[in-house]
């Protein structure tokens, strides 16, 4: 199975807030033997939500997204998770408790009396809204708890939330999933351009199935200057094999220097 990520927000779009989801999904599943396939970001606009979890719930894949579940008139995210998937709306009776629960916390942290009728305290329940069959996310930095429906994740946008929630996920319902062995190889190359070292890129990738050939120019790093991270991934062994063909090929190319990347 594929891992993907969507991350909502017109904020992210806008600048106003920088990503801090991508590379933390990035960690948390390299940490657990998997990588991340595809990122979507994408903005409070409840047609571009619905398509892309539309396309999530059909896609096979399991995808968290971060963001645009809570209860302000920009949050679209439960509501379009309810139209992808085809279920109504309603309010999920564990979440209900859990968010009752956090508003006795915050009265008794601020000394004021529980009112859970009040007019605010109510609304706060439409953050347990989920679509029909909803699953729950437990959230430990203040118990409102996120959501799946299958194998899609809803978290919150805030990393000091979503990122200990995602983690929960992968570790509970993911822990026996084992991604194929992967390896990486890279070199740095000096001397040479991208169009002279196609041909034998593709080369490598005909040759020794299961392998890509990936290559990363720079033209101002501050400590190599002009050169090209030119490399391979895939199953360790054909890796391994192709990344040496890869060797032999440059060594026997005058007027380049190689160096192995660290």
């Amino acid at each position: 199975m594929n891992f993907g990520l969507i991350i909502i927000g017109d904020e992210i779009l806008s600048g106003r807030r920088q990503d801090k989801h991508m590379a933390k999904v990035i960690e948390l599943l390299a940490a657990r033997g998997h990588a991340l396939a595809w990122v979507r970001y994408i903005g409070d606009d409840r047609e571009r939500i619905t398509v892309a979890l539309r396309e999530a719930f059909a896609s096979g894949d399991i995808v968290f997204s971060c963001g645009g579940i809570g209860a302000t008139p920009d949050d679209h995210t439960r509501q379009c998770a309810a139209l992808a998937c085809g279920q109504p709306l309603q309010l999920h009776p564990e979440a209900k408790a859990l968010i009752l629960e956090r508003m006795r916390d915050v009265a008794i942290e601020q000394g004021v009396p529980y009112e859970p009728d009040r007019a605010d305290n109510v609304h706060r329940l439409n953050m347990g809204v989920f679509p029909l069959g909803a699953s729950l996310i437990p959230n430990p930095y203040n118990k409102i708890p996120g959501f799946s429906v299958g194998h899609v994740h809803f978290v919150p946008g805030f990393p000091v939330m979503a990122h200990p929630m995602i983690a929960w996920v992968l570790d509970q319902r993911y822990a026996d999933l084992r991604s194929p062995e992967h390896a990486e190889l890279a070199l740095y190359v000096f001397g040479a351009n991208e169009a002279s070292l196609t041909p034998l890129m593709e080369e490598i990738e005909a040759r020794f199935d299961g392998v890509r050939v990936f290559s990363l120019p720079s033209v101002d790093h501050p400590e190599r200057g002009l050169h090209i991270e030119l490399g391979v991934k895939g199953p360790p062994q054909a890796a391994a094999a192709a990344f040496e063909h890869l060797q032999q090929a440059l060594a026997a190319r005058a007027g380049l220097r190689i160096q192995l990347a660290g």
